[in-house]
């Protein structure tokens, strides 16, 4: 095993152990409030929207590869073990499966426990969607397309950048992404503002999510799921959603779990109504959650395996 990938095996266990730190600075929570800061400061100027958006995803995007450069400098000058380390920590900010997980978990042990108002709250923190009118089944169905499409924004594509560029081209990656979910919203305040954060963050997951998604089947297969009709559902729906990214993760999702995703959500108190994914087989259930869990942790670690190669 090459430097890089030890220390991105070592940065994903450390992940799964411990979650991201609740009481010590996040480097991403950084970028977001840098964010914060471009964007008033940008809306009091006057300039147009589209290269104030602009302006502000390069501030972050050269903040967050200009801070990790220097931090893996600086630990290289002092000591090599000091630079394993950094890289290390640097990379495990970078990657968020564990709280994916808590958080689906928690909607799954308040399903299984009847308390639909804590289900709806609970899913709520990993969803766009309003949350506070949906049945179970739009619970489940949430959770499931939650996870699906976390999987590459949260943990394969800061892998896949991380063996392709080390924590310098992960940090970058998450600025990129974390731009996106701040600013690449579709509605009168961000259309302007997010359209360069939202068309990056599509080129960048943009070979990412067909290579998780290619990695489902299998893992569908490991753990006893039907990988068959992953296969199947991601080849025929893949493009049955908005994005050019997450119907891929989605339809190989739904296939193996043998379940229909999309239909209708409010956003903001506008209804969209998204095109299905997979067939139900299957009546959405709480356990389908545990599936979704149990893939994505499968495909996360095929994904290490895939991208042992790209080592910097």
């Amino acid at each position: 095993m090459d430097l890089i990938s030890f220390q991105i095996t070592a940065a994903l266990f450390l992940d799964l152990l411990v979650g991201d730190p609740r009481k010590l600075p996040h480097p991403v929570k950084m970028l977001g409030n840098l964010g914060i800061l471009m964007e008033s400061s940008f809306r009091k100027t006057g300039i147009h929207l589209r290269l104030a958006g602009l302006l502000t995803l390069a501030a972050m995007v050269g903040a967050a590869w200009l801070t990790t450069f220097f931090l893996l400098e600086v630990a290289a000058a002092m000591a090599p073990l000091l630079h394993i380390l950094i890289s290390v920590l640097i990379l495990y900010t970078t990657i968020c499966i564990s709280d994916l997980l808590l958080h689906a978990r928690e909607v799954h042990q308040a399903l299984v426990a009847g308390d639909l108002p804590r289900a709806r709250q609970k899913v709520g923190m990993i969803v766009g969607r309003e949350t506070s009118g949906l049945s179970e089944k739009e619970i489940i169905r949430a959770a499931v397309e939650s996870v699906a499409e976390s999987l590459v924004d949260g943990v394969t594509a800061p892998l896949f950048y991380g063996f392709l560029a080390g924590p310098a081209g992960a940090m970058t990656y998450k600025a990129i992404n974390t731009a996106d979910s701040m600013f690449g919203y579709r509605n009168e305040r961000y259309r302007q503002f997010g359209w360069a954060a939202a068309r990056l963050d599509d080129l960048a997951n943009f070979i990412p999510s067909r290579l998780t998604a290619l990695l489902m089947p299998p893992a569908a297969f490991l753990i006893g799921l039907d990988p068959a009709n992953s296969w199947r559902i991601l080849v025929r729906d893949r493009k049955n959603h908005a994005s050019p990214n997450s119907g891929h993760t989605e339809a190989a999702a739904a296939g193996a779990l043998n379940i229909k995703l999309g239909g209708n959500n409010l956003y903001f108190g506008e209804l969209v109504i998204k095109p299905a994914i997979g067939e139900d087989r299957q009546e959405l259930k709480p356990f389908h959650i545990r599936q979704i869990n149990r893939l994505m942790v499968t495909t996360s670690f095929l994904a290490i395996l895939l991208f042992f190669p790209l080592g910097v």
